[in-house]
C-alpha cells in the first residue's frame, strides 16, 4: 500500500492511503461520502482499459486512510489533493469528482489553478453550492445537515444502512442495477470510516463553491442522474453551467446518486469520450 503524509495529530502522522495504476495520461478520482477510492471499481477498470494512469486516494478520515479529528473542511481537503498531485509530480491530469469530492476539485481549481489540469468531471456532484442561503434560496436547508448528523450521532450504523438504500435507489433498481451484497459492501466500507470524520463531513456539504468555480478554464463535462434522492439535480449539477463557462451536462434517466455502480456503462462511455 502507498501513502503520502500532509501533516500531524499530537504523535503520529497523518497519512493519505492512494492507488497509482497504469500508465499514459493521468486520471485522478475523487470519492464521495462515505466510502472510499475503491468505489471507483467500474470507472478503474474502464481507464486502465483505455490506456489511462489512474490515481485514486482515500479522504481523510475514510479508507485505509488516517482519522484524525480535525481537518474536515474543503481547504483542508484540497490541500489534501494538492499534496497527491505535488507527491506524485503529476500534470496534464484529468481531475474527477463524485458527490463531496466534486468540491475537492472546486476548491483546487479554485485556489491552485488549472496549471497541473487539463480537464474536470463532476459526477452527481454537491456543486455549485448545496446549502440554503438569502441568495441561494432553493438549496437545501441547513436543518437537513443537522438532521443528519443527529442521526449519525445516534446511530451511525443504522443510519448509514438507511442512506444508502438512498444512495442506490435500491427500492427501484435493487435486483437489476444493484445487488444486496454491493450494498453491504459499500455500508462496510461506511461504517469503517471516522465517525468524527463522517459526521464532521456533513457540515462541510454546504459549502459555497460558486466563486471556485467561476475560476475554472479547464474544459468541464457534469454527469447527474435524474433520480438521485441524495444531491437533487435541480440545485446541483443542473445549475453548473450559471458558474462554468462552457460545462457540459449529461443526465442520465433513472440514474440515482450512486451511478458510477448503477449506470457504469453509461458512465463510463461520458467519461471516456470526453477525457479522449
Amino acid at each position: 500500500m502507498s501513502f503520502i503524509t500532509v501533516g500531524t495529530e499530537n504523535s503520529t502522522s497523518i497519512n493519505l492511503h492512494y492507488e497509482d495504476h497504469g500508465s499514459g495520461r493521468p486520471v485522478v478520482l475523487i470519492h464521495g461520502w462515505p466510502l472510499s477510492g475503491a468505489s471507483w471499481e467500474k470507472q478503474v477498470r474502464a481507464l486502465l482499459a483505455a490506456g489511462h494512469r489512474v490515481i485514486t486516494y482515500d479522504r481523510r478520515g475514510f479508507g485505509r486512510s488516517s482519522q484524525p479529528a480535525f481537518g474536515y473542511h474543503y481547504d483542508t481537503f484540497a490541500a489534501d489533493l494538492d499534496a497527491l498531485l505535488t507527491t506524485l509530480d503529476l500534470e496534464d491530469v484529468v481531475l474527477a469528482g463524485f458527490s463531496m469530492g466534486g468540491g475537492e476539485v472546486a476548491r483546487y481549481l479554485g485556489t491552485y489553478g488549472s496549471k497541473r489540469v487539463r480537464k474536470a468531471v463532476f459526477l452527481g456532484a454537491i456543486t455549485p453550492a448545496l446549502g440554503k442561503s438569502a441568495d441561494n434560496p432553493d438549496a437545501v436547508d441547513g436543518a437537513v445537515f443537522a438532521g443528519i448528523q443527529q442521526g449519525l450521532m445516534a446511530d451511525r450504523p443504522a443510519f448509514l444502512a438507511g442512506f444508502l438504500q438512498n444512495f442506490y435507489n435500491v427500492d427501484a433498481l435493487g435486483g437489476s442495477r444493484i445487488s444486496d451484497e454491493a450494498v453491504r459492501v459499500s455500508w462496510n466500507v461506511a461504517v469503517g470510516a471516522s465517525p468524527i470524520g463522517t459526521i464532521e463531513c456533513v457540515a462541510a456539504w454546504g459549502t459555497d463553491f460558486r466563486a471556485d468555480l467561476r475560476k475554472i478554464t479547464a474544459p468541464t463535462l457534469v454527469i447527474h442522474g435524474d433520480a438521485d434522492r441524495i444531491v437533487p439535480l435541480a440545485v446541483s449539477g443542473g445549475r453548473m453551467h450559471e458558474f462554468v463557462a462552457g460545462s457540459r451536462l449529461v443526465t442520465l434517466p433513472g440514474a440515482p446518486h450512486g451511478f458510477t455502480w448503477t449506470h457504469a456503462e453509461e458512465t463510463n462511455r461520458e467519461f471516456l469520450q470526453f477525457i479522449a
